[in-house]
């Protein structure tokens, strides 16, 4: 059965390698706001460590455990954890199913990365780490390399130097579709 969607709670697709800032900033932006982040990865209670081996998580839930309709927002960090997970088909399948909603989803550095995978990005207007641009460009993507791109619900991100503007226009997309207020087409932030 499935769970309601819960308008405070968003999932974080996370493994081992994460960019450590683009996890805890975002992290701490939505809890500081109220907002329950809950880790999802291949296991409950497995304990990630960042690549630069400055933050760990525990994840809260199972991929197999996480029904995409129960959250308000999708968060992908960057780092080594999207290539990890996009090989996972149980992690392409949540993002094509929470990208169904409608909901905002966040994606920064490599985190884009796994909306390829879901084969998501032809025809969207995103920004990513430098060389993740040129793949999404091949694969049919309008790419802006911008600190912030706006895309209906999507917020893409290049790197930790755009984690403040970032974690912001995520936390507005949240506050839009809490309200019920509609996204807007396209919009880039400097």
């Amino acid at each position: 059965m499935a769970e309601t969607m819960n308008r405070r709670k968003v999932a974080c697709l996370l493994a081992d390698g994460f960019e450590d800032s683009e996890f805890r900033i975002p992290h701490d932006r939505l809890t500081s706001s109220k907002y329950q982040v809950e880790i999802i990865g291949m296991k409950a209670g497995e304990q990630l460590t960042g690549y630069k081996n400055r933050e760990t998580a525990t994840t809260d839930i199972a991929i197999e455990d996480a029904d995409p309709k129960a959250y308000a927002g999708l968060l992908i960090p960057g780092g080594y954890s999207p290539d990890h997970l996009r090989a996972d088909p149980r992690f392409v399948d949540f993002v094509k199913a929470f990208d169904a909603t409608g909901r905002p989803l966040a994606a920064v550095c490599h985190g884009p990365q796994l909306l390829l995978s879901a084969e998501l990005q032809r025809g969207r207007t995103l920004t990513a780490w430098t060389t993740v641009q040129s793949d999404l460009r091949q694969a049919g993507a309008q790419v802006k390399d911008e600190p912030v791109v706006v895309d209906r619900n999507w917020i893409t991100s290049r790197k930790p130097d755009d984690l403040e503007a970032f974690s912001g226009q995520f936390l507005q997309a949240l506050t839009r579709a809490e309200r019920g207020t509609a996204f807007e087409s396209v919009r880039s932030n400097s």
